[in-house]
């Protein structure tokens, strides 16, 4: 399924992707009413699901609040590609099931608007609007396994779960 692109330059730090005055909060859908304000006021009228955010270096840099990846995956995105990520920001999105690729040749090959297709177990990027693909690093198994089920809490569930069913 294609999703729209919404491209945002380096170093969106978490103050941007949800402003701290909003962090009364752990409700991800009030999380999303808010996403990318302070940087794009629109965000949150113009994405829907299945759309995909675009960057470029250092996406999510800042505080290490699981807030933003929150944020991100309840408003509805598929996944963010980025030239690189701040390396809390990326443990903090597998952690709650946001799916993230590294594939700087896909941001260059990007505009805002575009449509985008990622095949994320194989790390591929496909721009439909430019009927361009790109190879991005795909997640290792075990990871890719903890996105798929929603999360590190969902997945650990569902293998305590599956452990307990063969004693």
């Amino acid at each position: 399924m294609a999703g729209r692109a919404h491209k945002y330059g380096d170093h969106i730090d978490t103050d941007i992707i949800i402003a701290a005055r909003y962090l009364v909060t752990a409700d991800a859908d009030e999380l999303a009413q808010h996403c990318m304000e302070d940087g794009d006021a629109e965000f949150a009228k113009r994405v829907r699901p299945g759309d995909y955010i675009v960057a470029g270096e250092n996406f999510g840099c800042g505080s290490s609040r699981e807030h933003a990846p929150i944020a991100i995956k309840a408003s509805g995105i598929a996944c963010v590609v980025a030239k690189s990520f701040a390396r809390i920001f990326c443990r903090n999105s597998i952690n709650i099931g946001l799916p993230i690729l590294i594939c700087p040749e896909a941001v260059d090959g990007t505009a805002m608007g575009d449509e985008l297709e990622v095949a994320l177990a194989a790390g591929r990027v496909r721009n439909v609007t430019r009927d361009r693909e790109f190879q991005a690093q795909p997640f290792p198994a075990f990871m890719l396994e903890i996105v798929e089920a929603g999360g590190l809490i969902p997945f650990t569930r569902a293998r305590l779960q599956k452990a307990g069913a063969r004693e």
